[in-house]
C-alpha cells in the first residue's frame, strides 16, 4: 500500500475494488489532490471513496494501489440526462437522491495493466447501489459522469456499456445561479436497475424503487403509556360495527413504524409483520383467542391513514415525536407554497412553514401563514411547542433577523445557523472583515 513510484504491471484478474477504510481517508485524499487534473476541494454531499488493488503476493498483507474513484451527489440539473430521464420537476427533486456521480477516476501514475479502467468501472458498478445504500441508507438506480472531450473521449467507460446522452450547455452552479464557463461536458449514464428510468420518472413509487432502510424500534412500557395517552383524546372517525383493531393501537404503530423509516402503507404493514411479541403488546395489538397478539394488515392501515385528522394528530403528538428522535439532532425551518391552493379569485396560495430533523428529515411541526402575514411572523408559533434546548437551529436568509436570534437563544435556549446575503449588506460585511479564510471553522 505504498504511494504509486516505479511502474506496476499485474494481471487484470488480480484486481478488485473496495471501499477505502477510514484510516486511508488521508492518504486517498492526498493522492487524488496531487495526480487527479481537477484536484480535490471535497466530494458534494453524500459521497463514497473506492480503490482499486492487486492482489498481493502469497504470505504479505495489503496489496498496492492502482487507482481511485469518488463518488457523490448527482447533479441537481443536467439537460440531457433529464430529457432521457423524462421525469417531471416535482419528481426531479424527489428522486435526485437515486442518482450518484462518478466525481473522480483516477490510474495513479506508474501503473500500467491492459483493460483496467474498464474492469475496475464495471467491478465498481456491481457493488455501488448496495455499498450506497449500507452507508447512506437508500440504494442508487443510476449513476452519471461528466468528461471533458478536450481532455478524454470516454473509452473506458464505453467498453464499461455507459450511455453517452451528448453534451451540457457549458454552465456550473454559483451559489444560487448558473453562470456559463464555456467548457461543456459529455454526459454519461449508467442504468443500476434494468428499469431505472421507469423508477424515475413515473409519477407513483415504482414497486422496486429502492426503499429507505427501516430500523428496529424498542418502545418501553413507560414510553407506550405516554403515548397512548396522548392518543386517547383524538376522534375515532370509523364505523364501529366490525372494527378489529384499535384506532389508538394503529396510530402507534404507524408512528413508531415511520419513526423508524418506513414509507408508505406497505412498508408500514412490512415494518409491524416483523416485531416481537413483546413490542406487539406494547403497541396494544389485537390479541386472538389463543393468546398470540396480530398484527394490522396493509389494506387496514391504509384505510386508516385516508381518514385521520393528520393536524390533530400533529397538534397532540409534535413534541413527542420530537423526543423519539436523536436529542441532539438539528432542526431546519423550511416555507413552502401549495400548489394549486389558489381561491378562485386568483388569490394568494396557500404557504406552510415547517420544522424538520436535518437527519430524520422528519416534520416535528408546522403552521400555515395567515394570509397578508410573513413567513417570518410564524416562526414563534412553530417552535413554541418544540423543545430545543441545547439544539441548533437552521434557516435561509429570509429568518436572518436579530429578533429570531433573540427568540431562539433568549427563550428556546438553542443556538442558530443562518445564511447571510445581500439583503443584509452591514452583516454581510462585518463577517467578511473577519477573514474566516485564515483558520479552520
Amino acid at each position: 500500500m505504498n504511494d504509486p513510484g516505479q511502474d506496476v504491471e499485474v494481471d487484470v484478474s488480480r484486481v478488485h475494488v473496495r471501499l477505502i477504510r477510514p484510516s486511508e481517508r488521508a492518504k486517498w485524499d492526498r493522492l487524488m489532490r496531487t495526480h487527479h487534473y481537477l484536484g480535490l476541494t471535497a466530494l458534494v454531499g453524500r459521497s463514497l471513496r473506492y480503490v482499486a488493488e492487486a492482489d498481493p503476493p502469497s504470505g504479505r498483507q495489503g496489496g498496492q494501489w492502482l487507482a481511485l474513484v469518488g463518488w457523490a451527489s448527482a447533479a441537481l440539473k443536467c439537460a440531457p440526462r433529464d430529457a432521457w430521464i423524462g421525469w417531471a420537476k416535482a419528481l426531479q427533486w424527489q428522486r435526485i437522491g437515486l442518482i450518484a456521480n462518478n466525481a473522480r477516476f483516477l490510474i495513479l501514475p506508474g501503473v500500467r495493466v491492459k483493460n483496467l479502467a474498464s474492469r475496475i468501472l464495471s467491478q465498481n458498478l456491481a457493488r455501488l447501489s448496495a455499498d450506497w445504500g449500507a452507508v447512506h441508507g437508500q440504494g442508487l438506480v443510476l449513476a452519471e459522469t461528466f468528461i471533458d472531450p478536450a481532455r478524454f473521449a470516454g473509452t473506458c467507460y464505453r467498453a464499461a456499456n455507459w450511455i453517452d446522452l451528448g453534451p451540457t450547455r457549458g454552465f456550473a452552479k454559483s451559489n444560487a445561479t448558473y453562470v456559463a464557463h464555456g467548457a461543456p461536458k459529455r454526459i454519461w449514464v449508467y442504468p443500476l436497475h434494468r428499469k431505472a428510468r421507469l423508477i424515475l420518472s413515473q409519477p407513483s413509487p415504482h414497486r422496486d424503487l429502492p426503499r429507505q432502510e427501516m430500523k428496529t424500534m424498542t418502545l418501553t412500557d413507560a414510553d407506550a403509556a405516554a403515548l397512548f395517552a396522548r392518543l386517547g383524546s383524538l376522534e375515532d372517525p370509523r364505523a364501529r360495527r366490525g372494527l378489529r383493531h384499535s384506532q389508538r393501537s394503529l396510530i402507534a404503530i404507524i408512528l413508531c413504524a415511520v419513526i423508524s423509516g418506513a414509507q408508505g402503507p406497505t412498508a408500514i404493514g412490512e415494518w409491524v409483520k416483523r416485531l416481537p411479541p413483546t413490542m406487539l403488546r406494547r403497541l396494544r395489538c389485537r390479541r386472538t383467542a389463543d393468546g398470540r397478539y396480530e398484527p394490522p394488515s396493509e389494506p387496514t392501515i391504509r384505510r386508516l391513514l385516508q381518514t385521520l385528522d393528520i393536524a390533530a394528530l400533529e397538534e397532540n403528538l409534535g413534541d413527542w415525536l420530537h423526543t423519539r428522535g436523536a436529542e441532539d439532532e438539528p432542526v431546519a425551518l423550511d416555507g413552502k407554497t401549495l400548489r394549486g391552493s389558489q381561491d378562485g379569485d386568483g388569490g394568494r396560495a396557500r404557504q406552510l412553514v415547517a420544522a424538520l430533523g436535518h437527519t430524520s428529515g422528519m416534520v416535528l411541526n408546522q403552521v400555515e401563514i395567515a394570509s397578508k402575514a410573513s413567513e417570518q411572523q410564524a416562526v414563534k408559533p412553530l417552535l413554541d411547542p418544540l423543545p430545543l434546548a441545547g439544539r441548533v437551529v437552521t434557516a435561509d436568509a429570509l429568518h436572518t433577523q436579530r429578533e429570531t436570534a433573540q427568540y431562539l437563544v433568549e427563550e428556546k435556549g438553542a443556538h442558530y445557523l443562518f445564511t447571510v446575503k445581500d439583503n443584509q449588506p452591514t452583516l454581510k460585511a462585518d463577517i467578511e472583515g473577519l477573514h474566516l479564510e485564515a483558520f479552520p471553522p
